[in-house]
């Protein structure tokens, strides 16, 4: 399990933990923990007065090594053991272990299996307090790529996911003048997914630009170049008789095989939804 975590501090050592391996803290009211990265690998972990011993696999970057840290990963007011390494140039993989006090033991956070999530596991991650979601960010080859976890109950679920749009842009331009500021990276496909795995909305936005939490999706806008720009109610149709007009604004919803959906806010009839040929497959 990979797992990226920052920030974080408290319990009874209150010292930033960026190069140390071992670590001393409470997991829970009157049960310490003291963790120590075991030369061979792994970690080794002693819980409670007693001292029982138990063996944690870890990360380990390219030379083997580990740092140790601490942090509240799961918002129940008690704080975990985080193992962190670098991997690559970029990226920071560690391993999170919560502890479980019907077995007085420390249990792996893991992520859902099975889902969009462009990481394979939880990356670079960041914890947002306020909204109680987990960043996981990964880089891949010269993309970053960002997914949200949410707790339903104990476990977490995927909550916010992006996909990569890849439109040309001479044929994306040719149709939308779409406002996006450089900095927000290539344009992707953002979706808000429910505990149960439906999708809940999709908008367009920079890739770079992280949604703010807990709030509705809201996609960039665009003006329509073409001078009568037809408006199809489902990718690959042929005819219709909705159009658009130049100047049209709209807001960017999804993509699918070169169809963009938009929405259209008419001002007598109100919003309208349809599907605008990009790049046909």
């Amino acid at each position: 399990m990979l797992i990226a975590v920052l920030g974080g501090s408290g319990g009874v050592d209150e010292v930033r933990a960026q190069d140390r391996e071992s670590i001393r803290f409470d997991v829970a009211p009157g049960v310490p923990v003291e963790a120590t990265v075991r030369d061979e690998g792994g970690v080794e972990v002693r819980i409670g007065s007693a001292g029982a011993i138990q063996q944690v696999a870890g990360v380990a970057d390219a030379d083997g090594k580990a740092r140790l840290d601490h942090e509240d990963v799961d918002f129940d007011g008690h704080l975990d053991l985080v193992v962190r390494a670098s991997v690559g140039q970029v990226n920071e993989a560690v391993a999170v272990y919560r502890y479980d006090a019907a077995s007085g033991r420390l249990q792996t956070l893991r992520v859902p299996s099975g889902t969009q999530a462009n990481c394979d596991g939880l990356w670079s991650l960041t914890v947002d307090v306020s909204s109680r979601t987990l960043v996981s960010t990964c880089r891949g080859g010269p993309m970053w790529y960002t997914d949200l976890y949410r707790y339903a109950g104990d476990a977490l679920y995927l909550y916010r996911v992006e996909r990569m749009m890849m439109l040309e842009t001479p044929a994306l331009e040719a149709v939308l003048d779409v406002d996006v500021a450089e900095d927000a990276g290539p344009l992707a496909v953002w979706s808000t997914l429910a505990a149960d795995g439906r999708v809940l909305e999709h908008a367009v936005a920079g890739g770079l630009a992280v949604p703010a939490h807990g709030v509705p999706l809201k996609g960039v806008t665009a003006r329509v170049v073409a001078s009568r720009q037809p408006l199809y109610a489902a990718p690959g149709d042929t005819s219709t008789r909705r159009y658009l007009v130049a100047g049209d604004r709209v807001e960017l919803l999804d993509e699918r095989d070169g169809w963009l959906q938009v929405r259209y806010r008419n001002p007598s009839k109100g919003p309208v939804l349809g599907w605008v040929p990009v790049a046909l497959p």
